[in-house]
């Protein structure tokens, strides 16, 4: 017996792919490779030892988890990487990170098909 919702989730993947991203350039020193990515963010809730709680918003790239290759191998993310996104305006730099003892990325599916990258801006350059 197949596993429908395993197709389905592979369909929407497919889907996300084909109609919600755009060209970035992924960067790991002198590596570099270009790929689509979906843009999204997470708000990460951090307690502040006072009483109170601090929101960090991060910028978040979601990419197949198949095309992150770099030095002809496929990897995973590492603090510390660049993601660079262009749009009409400016180029813009952000950096793998997540705040406190968060991971810098996670599966965004069951299927770890989606990488979820979580990024902080750290540069911008008008065009």
């Amino acid at each position: 017996m197949t596993d429908l919702l395993s197709q389905g989730l592979s369909w929407l993947e497919d889907q996300r792919h084909q109609h919600l991203t755009r060209m970035v350039t992924y960067q790991r020193g002198v590596d570099q490779v270009e790929l689509a990515a979906t843009i999204g963010r997470t708000v990460f809730e951090q307690d502040d030892h006072a009483g109170g709680l601090t929101r960090i918003e991060s910028r978040d790239f979601l990419i197949r988890a198949a095309d992150l290759i770099l030095a002809a191998e496929t990897t995973l993310p590492q603090p510390g990487d660049r993601i660079i996104e262009t749009d009409a305006i400016a180029t813009y730099t952000y950096e793998v990170l997540a705040p406190g003892s968060e991971p810098p990325w996670r599966y965004s599916d069951v299927n770890r098909l989606t990488l979820r990258i979580h990024t902080k801006q750290v540069g911008t350059e008008d065009l």
